[in-house]
């Protein structure tokens, strides 16, 4: 056993130590085509351990040296003029599984993969001196720029998905799993992510949360457990839940604003967005023509209205936790509207238990 741990210790210690970072020594076998020893160094994306080192190193020479965990996956570092991915010009590489590497400039003209086109883009770079190199599980691609300007501070990196490297035969990219954009200072070295349209992306994550995660499932349960308390318990179902349609329509709004602004392929997430309002018009039609509590399809329709509303919450559920994710907001909103469904779930038992024995 205490072999065992020992052995466990070492390849952790290892794999630590294998990881890139500005405190490490950087002692490349294969070492770059110009000198890196005096060069800024800055964590510009800490969530997938990106690390820039860069350097003007001629009067109208740029230096870069971008490292990444090698994940069978292509990186890439783009040059943008507004922090946008569309009409950025980028440099791409990748080490295949039999060792053999390869980089190349593009030209991101769209968001689909066929828009963005290698061996094009405005970034000149110096002949015989970029190079890719994987070592331990680490990937550092290098490469030098001729501009007669300052490079812009608008960085963009992306991530390319596991094990989908692109084909010699036409180098077509496939759709990145990951990506930032970020903010570079130069004479500093400070590196800030930038997040377009912070201000969109928070009222529409905000407001969708606020209102189809919280406070229609809020509704529901006042609707089903505070019966006794006739009428207050109606004229707050129906205050509720107005107010959550209002709020989610405005956050709904929101999304469409920020996937224009943004031109962002999401299309299931917008698909599920607009059933879930749909549902949501459909509760609001159902509200404004119910049958009296006499009528013999009262029940038919008590039936259509719980149905619709327990269905549009759990689409709601699963399409913020997906909208969590493509945000990439983080495990603490993940973990945040994951502990406030588990209270909702904890106090609807209690509360149905007590309904039952009261029956």
């Amino acid at each position: 056993m205490k072999v065992f741990a020992l052995w466990l210790l070492v390849v952790v210690v290892q794999e630590v130590n294998s990881q890139d970072s500005c405190t490490s020594n950087l002692n490349l076998k294969n070492k770059p085509l110009f000198d890196i020893s005096s060069f800024h160094c800055v964590s510009v994306w800490d969530e997938q351990g990106y690390i820039l080192r860069y350097l003007q190193t001629d009067r109208e020479v740029w230096s870069f040296v971008i490292s990444a965990p090698n994940s069978n996956s292509f990186i890439g570092m783009g040059f943008s003029k507004d922090g946008k991915m569309v009409g950025s010009s980028a440099i791409v590489g990748w080490v295949s599984n039999d060792g053999s590497s390869t980089m190349k400039r593009y030209f991101l003209g769209g968001e689909s993969s066929a828009e963005v086109v290698p061996d094009q883009g405005n970034l000149q770079l110096v002949n015989m001196t970029s190079s890719i190199i994987a070592q331990n599980s680490t990937i550092y691609m290098a490469f030098q720029l001729n501009t007669q300007l300052t490079p812009t501070n608008r960085l963009i990196y992306s991530l390319g998905p596991m094990g989908r490297l692109p084909s010699p035969v036409n180098y077509q990219l496939s759709q990145h799993r990951a990506h930032i954009s970020t903010f570079l200072d130069y004479n500093s070295g400070e590196s800030k992510s930038k997040s377009p349209y912070g201000n969109l992306r928070r009222s529409h994550g905000v407001l969708n949360m606020l209102s189809w995660g919280i406070l229609i499932p809020i509704g529901v349960m006042v609707a089903r457990y505070f019966r006794q308390y006739d009428p207050i318990w109606f004229y707050s179902h129906t205050t509720i839940q107005s107010l959550a349609f209002l709020l989610g329509f405005v956050g709904i709004v929101c999304g469409f604003l920020l996937e224009d602004r943004l031109s962002a392929h999401v299309d299931k997430h917008k698909a599920l967005g607009i059933f879930i309002l749909v549902l949501a018009c459909l509760q609001v039609i159902a509200f404004l023509v119910r049958p009296e509590k006499e009528s013999k399809v009262r029940k038919y329709w008590n039936w259509y209205h719980y149905t619709l509303g327990r269905v549009l919450i759990i689409l709601a559920a699963a399409n913020i936790f997906y909208g969590i994710h493509l945000g990439g907001a983080g495990t603490a909103w993940n973990v945040g509207f994951a502990v406030t469904l588990v209270a909702f779930f904890s106090i609807s038992i209690v509360l149905e238990i007590r309904l039952w024995m009261t029956k």
